[in-house]
Order: C-alpha cells, then sequence, then structure tokens
C-alpha cells in the first residue's frame, strides 16, 4: 500500500475521532440540558398549581356569606 494511501487513512481516522468526541460532548451538554428542564418543568408545575384560578373557591365563600350580606343589606 503506498504511503499516501496510509497517510490518509490515518487522517481520515483522526478526523472521524475528532468527529466522535465531539458528538459525545454534545450528547453530554444535551443530557445535562435535559435534567435542568426536568427539573425547572417541576417548579413550573408547582407554580401553575398554586396560581390556578380561584373562582370555585370565591363562589363557595360568596355561598357562605350570604346570609351576611342579607343581613347587612336589611340594615
Amino acid at each position: 500500500m503506498p504511503a499516501a494511501a496510509i497517510v490518509t487513512l490515518v487522517i481520515g481516522g483522526l478526523i472521524i475521532a475528532a468527529a466522535a468526541i465531539g458528538l459525545i460532548r454534545v450528547i453530554g451538554h444535551l443530557r445535562a440540558t435535559l435534567a435542568t428542564l426536568d427539573a425547572l418543568n417541576g417548579g413550573v408545575q408547582v407554580i401553575a398549581d398554586r396560581t390556578a384560578p380561584v373562582a370555585p373557591v370565591v363562589e363557595s365563600v360568596n355561598t357562605s356569606l350570604k346570609p351576611v350580606s342579607d343581613f347587612a343589606e336589611s340594615i
């Protein structure tokens, strides 16, 4: 095999190895990003639960306070 072919194979192998190392690093960064997004999603869900609409609760409170409201209007 001529020397030029061997050099070409070695350089090609180095390029492929460098690309593989780069892709492995990208996979690592994407996994770290996924873990961060999972934690963030949990926090967003807690905020959404705590800021849910209060209309049903307000209606229940208004129903409970109806006798007080009626009494206040009668005065």
